[in-house]
């Protein structure tokens, strides 16, 4: 329990991980012409898969020999640890391939969705919401089989080392993962240089791609933060009962009672950031009108007017160009990620200590099993059906449909994935470790307490937490109003003003229903 060898072992794992990946980064290649939607995806699937195929085999190799160093070639104790590496390593890239299947489309899972588009967005978001919720199936059976695996083999150590094994080559991994957001952008610098459709195709095709590899990306998040609190878990419950042995049935009311607080806590989670895309949003889309209307050139044109000529005549003379204030646009965005995320933080932190200290280390646990795997699942199906709902639009731009209803339809769905795969979903893998990391530092604290034994300082905690969300309401930070409200209803001469200020993103300004003649304009430049 004390040997120092068991704390080198996963140093030297990760270690042996980071060789693995320089060396398996050389092997991604491909020999796959830039053809567009003609190029075969699952080849270039594997042009990023044989990197991270090399790297686990170098990983597993000397972790062999890590092993076999420090605990000898005939240690039973060594190769059952070795083991559980292996097992964590199988378990990321099934789950990974698992995704794969779900969020590409070249499965039916996506194609199906695109399918129900020909009924309208409902049926594109019931069928998406469907697919995730189906998604979880397979990454819930991998991660059980691991854990049960794992503890067989090593106890609750060895769930830990599956971890290790599963993020062992983290930094090849990593990189398929950020493949995503690069093809993206690189879609978007074409558009905007105006380069030709061709152009566009290689790109966009290379984006349907790299969304699959961002949703694989966000599985081994999930599944190596379920292993990872699973052993902050165990860490809490031993800190927690050193002074005074203490029971944790799981048909005791204040466990069960925890569990229920846990199982909630990643919807609410979820509902505040998904809620937050919303606000900053609205708050965009109203500053991007008001652009249109006001910003003008040195001729008086204005940006709209600018846009409409070079949608009619395909070009613009440089005299008659206009420049948007693109640096508002990215003020209000990044101020807005920042003030939004100050309540999700706060009840991640408060929750624990509240539970741990106003009533007890019962409380926690249950608290914390029952955070992992309602979070675990909704992680899962948001990153995947998220996936899945802008691969199907991928698909009918690849079937040259998206102008089409089928098409539009998608690109519904799009929308409402991206706060799901981008932001909600990914959030739940930090609440996972944020208040499991908060759960082990407290546990000292509340040693071998019994329930309500200082239900004083959670009291104080409560009234805290109670303050810091009042703020929260006076700020508008958390509030039911809507951003383009008062647009809706005339704007105000204070708001207006506020548009001249850069200290302030929140922009309400002239009625919606100005910008509403000239909707077909904004399309053209969407």
């Amino acid at each position: 329990k004390n040997d120092p060898i068991f704390l080198a072992l996963p140093l030297w794992l990760g270690a042996a991980g980071l060789i693995g990946s320089f060396i398996g980064f050389f092997f991604v290649s491909t020999k796959e012409k830039g053809d567009g939607w003609n190029t075969n995806l699952t080849a270039l699937m594997f042009a990023l898969e044989k990197g991270m195929y090399i790297a686990n085999l170098i990983f597993l190799i000397l972790g062999a020999v890590i092993v076999v160093v420090l605990f000898g070639p005939d240690s039973e104790i060594g190769w059952r640890m070795y083991g559980c590496v292996v097992v964590g390593l199988i378990a990321g890239m099934a789950i990974g391939k698992g995704t794969e299947f779900f969020t590409s489309f070249d499965y039916g899972p996506t194609i199906s969705i695109k399918d129900r588009a020909r009924t309208g967005p409902a049926t594109v978001i019931i069928q998406g919401m469907g697919v995730g919720m189906v998604s979880t199936i397979l990454p819930t059976l991998i991660l059980v089989v691991t854990i049960v695996v794992c503890n067989a083999l090593a106890k609750e150590y060895g769930i830990a080392l599956a971890a290790v094994g599963m993020l062992g080559t983290l930094a090849v991994s990593l990189s398929t993962d950020a493949y995503g957001p690069v093809a993206d952008n690189a879609g978007g610098l074409a558009e905007m240089a105006g380069l030709g459709p061709e152009v566009r195709a290689k790109t966009d095709s290379l984006d349907a791609l790299g969304n699959t590899t961002a949703a694989m990306g966000k599985g081994f998040a999930v599944g190596s933060a379920v292993l990872t609190a699973l052993s902050l878990l165990a860490a809490f419950k031993e800190e927690a009962t050193h002074s005074k042995k203490l029971s944790f049935d799981v048909s005791d009311p204040m466990l069960l009672a925890g569990t229920l607080l846990g199982a909630m806590l990643p919807f609410f989670f979820a509902a505040l950031t998904m809620m937050s895309v919303g606000k900053a949003a609205a708050e965009m889309i109203e500053e991007v009108r008001r652009q249109f209307r006001e910003v003008k050139n040195a001729k008086g044109v204005t940006l709209l007017e600018a846009i409409k000529k070079v949608t009619a005549e395909g070009a613009l003379s440089e005299e008659d160009d206009v420049e948007p204030d693109s640096d508002r646009c990215v003020m209000i965005s990044t101020r807005s990620s920042v003030k939004e995320m100050f309540a999700p933080g706060l009840y991640a932190v408060f929750t624990p200590l509240i539970a741990g200290f106003l009533i007890g280390p019962r409380m926690v646990m249950g608290l914390l099993a029952g955070c992992i795997g309602s979070a675990a699942m909704l992680a899962i199906m948001m990153g995947n059906a998220g996936g899945a709902w802008d691969n199907s639009k991928k698909l009918c731009e690849k079937l040259q449909i998206k102008k089409t209803d089928v098409g539009k339809a998608c690109v519904v769905g799009d929308t409402v994935g991206d706060p799901f795969k981008d932001t909600s979903g990914p959030s739940l893998d930090i609440l996972l470790k944020l208040m499991a990391m908060v759960s082990l530092l407290m546990a000292p604290l509340i040693d071998g307490k019994d329930d309500w034994e200082l239900w004083y300082v959670g009291a104080i905690i409560s009234l805290l937490c109670l303050i810091a969300t009042g703020v929260l309401m006076y700020k508008g930070i958390l509030t039911w109003k809507d951003p383009l409200g008062m647009a809706a209803d005339g704007g105000s001469s204070a708001s207006e003003k506020q548009v001249a200020t850069l200290s302030e993103p929140t922009v309400t300004t002239a009625p919606v229903k100005a910008w509403g003649n000239d909707s077909g304009a904004a399309g053209s430049a969407n």
